[in-house]
């Protein structure tokens, strides 16, 4: 019997991995230099720094060079987004994205609005894709980016990437990805993929928070934005502020792991999911499958359970730390926009779980969470059929 809390939410955070957290410890108390100063305290953070570069670079078949770090995919999405449009705007005035894109790209784009800016959000299938052929017809001689995330943080959608940045090129325009959930869990080459802007976080890959990275196509053709920070000239004047250092050697480190291991762990995490939901689904009914069945995330479950809220199941599931693809905490109690994005209806959306398997999560976790899910689905369908029940015999008393 597993009595400790279960950790299934690897997409909004990851555990720092044991082999990071040991690489970071002598940035704090040995090697704690500012990496800017010119003695040998800051030269051996610098040293650190740019071996982190290297490591983040090779992960994503960049050169070093061509890595900014950031506090986060959040600000390298606004530094991306933003500064591409101001650097582009003698160019042209509008940008492309989609509409199951994470809040950090949407928010820019809807700031670039008000400032004049031109957005196009274009609609996505019922499993969440976009395909070039859409991004193709949206462009225009006024285009000055396409921003189409790698894979999607509810529904775990991968999105077709190669595609998308053959068509970019072949038009001439910057094309941005976040890539924060599908670095270190699928395989992106900036290169291959035609991909000039490129949004990491070091959390979601057992990193420590509050570190990133921005990576910036240095030629064939170089990409050019503007910066978003003044004060210093830090990282080739894009990105001014102190380096993080231990967070950067964090970063870089859980990349060179990820780098080693992550086709074994994706095939790991594929068998786990699949452990999950065909145990979920072989005693359940109602059970709907969101996100596109192949075309996914190795560890990414997001399942809809008919005739049950969502709110209501994760407080049954109070050992368990999963997040429920409506947006239960907020004031409006709105459903998720990505699940609205794919044509699910309010009730569904409402009722949707989103499972996050990691790195850390074993056989026997995912076998008690199967039993614990049908145990409290099934409670809560009969509370909600003694409702309707007792609903109808009033009706017709």
């Amino acid at each position: 019997m597993i009595k400790r809390q279960i950790y299934m939410d690897a997409h909004a955070t990851t555990p720092v991995d044991p082999r990071v957290l040991e690489t970071m410890l002598p940035t704090f108390t040995e090697r704690f230099g500012n990496a800017a100063s010119r003695h040998v305290f800051g030269w051996d953070a610098e040293r650190a720094v740019d071996l982190a570069r290297e490591q983040v670079a090779a992960l994503i078949g960049a050169s070093p060079k061509e890595i900014i770090f950031t506090s986060g995919a959040t600000e390298s999405n606004n530094l991306a987004i933003k500064g591409a449009a101001e650097f582009g705007r003698e160019h042209g005035d509008h940008i492309v994205t989609q509409a199951t894109e994470h809040r950090a790209v949407l928010d820019p784009c809807r700031t670039l609005e008000r400032r004049g800016y031109r957005v196009t959000c274009l609609p996505v299938d019922r499993y969440g894709r976009v395909s070039a052929e859409q991004v193709r017809e949206a462009l225009t001689d006024k285009t000055v980016l396409v921003s189409i995330m790698a894979a999607n943080n509810e529904v775990g959608t991968l999105q077709p990437v190669r595609e998308i940045g053959r068509v970019c090129k072949e038009k001439g325009v910057l094309f941005h990805t976040d890539a924060t959930q599908g670095v270190g869990r699928v395989e992106i080459h900036v290169e291959e993929m035609g991909i000039d802007l490129l949004s990491l976080s070091a959390h979601k890959i057992y990193g420590p928070k509050g570190v990133g990275a921005l990576y910036i196509r240095g030629r064939r053709p170089r990409a050019r934005i503007a910066a978003q920070m003044d004060g210093g000239g830090h990282e080739r004047g894009l990105r001014s502020g102190t380096l993080n250092v231990p967070g950067i050697v964090g970063l870089g480190k859980a990349c060179e792991v990820c780098g080693q291991e992550m086709n074994a762990e994706g095939e790991r995490m594929r068998g786990l999911r699949d452990r999950l939901g065909d145990g979920i689904t072989g005693q359940l009914s109602d059970v709907y499958l969101n996100g596109h069945p192949e075309e996914r995330l190795p560890g990414n479950l997001n399942l809809s359970f008919a005739h049950v809220e969502g709110g209501l199941l994760l407080i049954g599931l109070k050992e368990i730390a999963l997040s429920s693809g409506s947006a239960c905490t907020s004031a409006t109690l709105e459903p998720s926009h990505v699940l609205r994005a794919l044509g699910v209806g309010d009730d569904l959306a409402h009722s949707s779980l989103r499972f996050g398997l990691g790195r850390f999560n074993t056989e026997e976790e995912v076998d008690y969470v199967v039993g614990r899910v049908v145990q409290e689905v099934t409670r809560l369908r009969e509370m909600w059929t003694a409702h309707r029940s007792e609903g109808a015999v009033l009706k017709t008393a």
